[in-house]
């Protein structure tokens, strides 16, 4: 199996945080082995633990393992660029989220904003079990809502890919000169006390 390069050996912190924040990033290059069910539903439990308002959990996952009936229908709403390497995933998700409370029917107005907390749960603990995870908004959104039949009242959020580390070698020639933990604009142009105001 393939080592998983940590992010902390190329990035630094402006203050000090803990490793973990610096060592996860979104490699693409998988090996294209399976991984069990219950490996990947490990990853749903810590994304489900994530905070959201009034307890709401307004997320909802779709997936499909590789070698099963429903992968056709997901990679197929990839596109030309992500199929390129998502071919070699173990499993690829959708993330949608309620935007009404489906109990009191009210507009829950951080639908999205909680969704991408259970996403980053998921993603850290995915990455904690040594795992590749890498989400995208590179697919078709209609289709995604039309094929997997998303209800009216659910927002389609994004999708990632999960599986194991494989050789970054057998990338195409656009994805392997990316691969590699990005960095980060400094905190000066992206935190502001008091009103927001563009960075100089």
């Amino acid at each position: 199996m393939s080592e998983i390069q940590y992010g902390s050996e190329v990035r630094t912190s402006e203050y000090p945080i803990d490793r973990l924040f610096l060592d996860r990033w979104s490699p693409r290059a998988m090996s294209g082995e399976p991984i069990a069910e219950a490996e990947l539903l490990a990853l749903f439990e810590a994304a489900h633990w994530a905070p959201s308002s009034g307890n709401s959990q307004p997320w909802r996952f779709l997936y499909a393992r590789r070698d099963t009936e429903h992968w056709p229908l997901f990679f197929d709403l990839l596109n030309d660029g992500n199929r390129t390497w998502c071919h070699q995933a173990a499993a690829l998700i959708v993330f949608i989220s309620r935007t009404t409370h489906e109990k009191t029917g009210r507009v829950l107005r951080t639908h999205s904003y909680d969704t991408g907390s259970a996403w980053m749960s998921l993603a850290y603990q995915g990455w904690m079990k040594g795992l590749v995870v890498h989400g995208m908004a590179g697919f078709d959104y209609d289709r995604a809502r039309a094929t997997l039949q998303v209800p009216e009242e659910c927002a389609v959020e994004a999708m990632a890919a999960v599986g194991r580390p494989g050789p970054k070698e057998n990338l195409p020639p656009q994805h392997l000169s990316r691969e590699f933990p990005s960095q980060r604009r400094p905190i000066s142009e992206l935190v502001f006390a008091g009103p927001y105001r563009l960075a100089t």
